[in-house]
């Protein structure tokens, strides 16, 4: 049960996180410029990832209610159910996760999805209740609503820089597209300012959470899982400054740059996926 549990946690976290960051990042690289093959591939993308992400975040609240009575046949039961989403923080939250989910996928799919500030203003309300869920629970009073609020700037970060990728990928393909050179100096202008937020936030959850500026053991559960996410984010780094390099002569090496932003947002899910386990053992404290 564990092991699907961090299956859920991956995929409805993935979906969640691209959602925001690719409709968040698409004004910042083409501002007001149309791109209708872009448009659409956001649209039907959009459609899908919020349809998953209400599959799985379904099943992670069947999973959590079985973890928590102790059986597999108690997440089907609507008693059990109840109390859950009733009686825990967990629940509560997941209520209000669940139903701005069910909220965005309705109106992806009738033609009020066409307007992309209240999509986005729904998709980022669904992305901060995803903050309070885990580790960002553990703390009481102002010191977990600061935690919490931490959270939601770190999420907020790692979801426009995973969408920005996708979204820059998706320019990346077009024949007839905007600029390279203009889009690339976009998108490497918030990436800095994406690096700080998750450097300072990143620091400041570990601290919290564990009581050192690192967790030891070194090389055994939480500390190993946090460390393998740290090295797959400093290879998305090394990526994004070798795309920021080839800037000027990027329409020259168009191949290399798209296999470049392919492979950083790739590492960018692994780490998601290392997260995702994160999230399921406890901090090591001091």
């Amino acid at each position: 049960m564990s092991t699907l549990l961090v299956l859920c946690r991956f995929v409805h976290f993935a979906a969640v996180l691209l959602l925001f960051g690719a409709w968040g990042f698409r004004p910042l690289l083409l501002g007001r410029t149309p791109c209708a093959a872009v448009d659409r591939n956001l649209a039907r993308l959009g459609r899908w990832l919020a349809a998953i992400a209400l599959a799985s975040g379904a099943s992670w609240l069947l999973l959590i209610t079985a973890s928590m009575a102790g059986s597999g046949s108690a997440a089907l039961d609507p008693t059990t159910l109840r109390l859950v989403l009733g009686k825990t923080f967990f629940g509560q939250v997941w209520s209000w996760h669940l139903l701005l989910n069910a909220a965005l996928l309705v109106w992806l799919l009738t033609r009020l999805g066409e307007r992309p500030a209240l999509r986005l203003t729904l998709a980022a309300l669904l992305l901060a209740t995803l903050a309070p869920v885990g580790h960002g629970a553990m703390l009481d009073g102002l010191s977990g609503q600061l935690l919490i609020l931490n959270q939601i700037v770190h999420l907020g970060c790692v979801s426009l820089w995973l969408g920005g990728l996708l979204v820059l990928l998706m320019i990346l393909r077009q024949a007839d597209g905007p600029p390279l050179e203009q889009v690339l100096r976009r998108f490497s202008g918030v990436g800095y300012g994406l690096v700080a937020g998750l450097l300072v936030t990143g620091l400041i959850n570990v601290r919290v959470l564990t009581g050192q500026l690192w967790p030891t053991p070194l090389f055994s559960g939480f500390a190993l899982i946090l460390l393998i996410k740290v090295l797959l984010v400093l290879g998305m780094f090394a990526l994004a400054l070798f795309n920021r390099l080839r800037t000027r002569d990027s329409q020259r090496h168009l191949s290399t740059l798209r296999a470049s932003v392919a492979l950083e947002w790739l590492l960018g899910i692994a780490a998601v996926a290392a997260v995702s386990l994160l999230g399921t053992l406890p901090p090591l404290t001091a």
